[in-house]
């Protein structure tokens, strides 16, 4: 009953991304096996397990980031907006426009902080002038909390901003070409308890605009920012549903052994 109901609320709900079957393997390891999900639109979905369980690896299926792995390969169906992103009519480089990513690192260009937004938009000729372009950057730092801080410095370097400065404007980056879809690779790792609060504080807010993807090792954080929650234990999805029944009566034993401390 419980299965059907969810089921149910799935098909009243959008999905903006599906995959069905997804499988990966890199060389002779299997890495990721037979996994199905809906990312719904306007929706924060945590992907949470162990270390190796697949969730870095599923995230990064989503917008093609293993075609540059030249062992990997992925079968299986991810579709967008119900478009195959595997058709190899679409071209990689306009799917990671549509499918933003941030990384566990801050990992800003050697450029300045006002060119390191600009990119996307300047590659992908998403502007016609330097005053559209000064636009899209404004709005850009203004979604990503940081405009404040940095709109007299725009010329400085962004290496010379702090960790979470650093990540913001990562983030300001990846959503620079409006994507559809953010995907974060556990993007407070490496930043201090106030970053991570600034950072988690930007994804509740960029949930409006955004379907966002989250790995995250931390099940706090799962907890607080996500409305759904992903559960892989070794390559498998095992269970995945509303983030507030996942943490307080997941249907699987594993799930349960994770979230309670008993493996990881």
């Amino acid at each position: 009953m419980n299965d059907m109901r969810l089921t149910e609320r799935a098909v009243t709900e959008k999905a903006k991304m599906s995959a069905r079957g997804v499988q990966v393997h890199y060389g002779t390891n299997h890495a990721l096996k037979d996994v199905d999900v809906d990312i719904l639109d306007k929706t924060v979905t945590a992907f949470i397990g162990p270390s190796g369980c697949g969730k870095s690896t599923f995230l990064r299926c989503l917008n093609r980031m293993n075609d540059t792995v030249a062992s990997a390969r992925v079968t299986g169906k991810i579709e967008m907006d119900g478009q195959d992103i595997y058709d190899p009519r679409v071209d990689p480089v306009q799917l990671r426009a549509k499918v933003g990513m941030v990384f566990q690192k801050p990992n800003p260009f050697p450029k300045s902080i006002y060119d390191n937004v600009a990119y996307g938009p300047k590659i992908h000729g998403l502007t016609r002038s330097k005053a559209e372009l000064d636009e899209v950057v404004e709005s850009s730092l203004r979604k990503a909390a940081l405009w404040n801080e940095v709109k007299d410095r725009l010329a400085a370097p962004g290496t010379g901003l702090s960790g979470g400065q650093q990540q913001r404007l990562c983030i300001a980056r990846a959503v620079a070409t409006s994507p559809e879809v953010l995907l974060m690779d556990e993007p407070c790792s490496a930043l201090d308890p106030i970053a991570t609060a600034q950072v988690e504080e930007l994804i509740d807010e960029l949930r409006a605009q955004f379907s966002v993807v989250i790995v995250t090792h931390s099940m706090q954080q799962a907890a607080r920012v996500s409305q759904r929650t992903a559960f892989f234990h070794l390559g498998s999805l095992v269970e995945y549903g509303e983030t507030g029944t996942i943490f307080t009566s997941p249907r699987d034993p594993r799930t349960e052994s994770y979230i309670t401390g008993r493996i990881g």
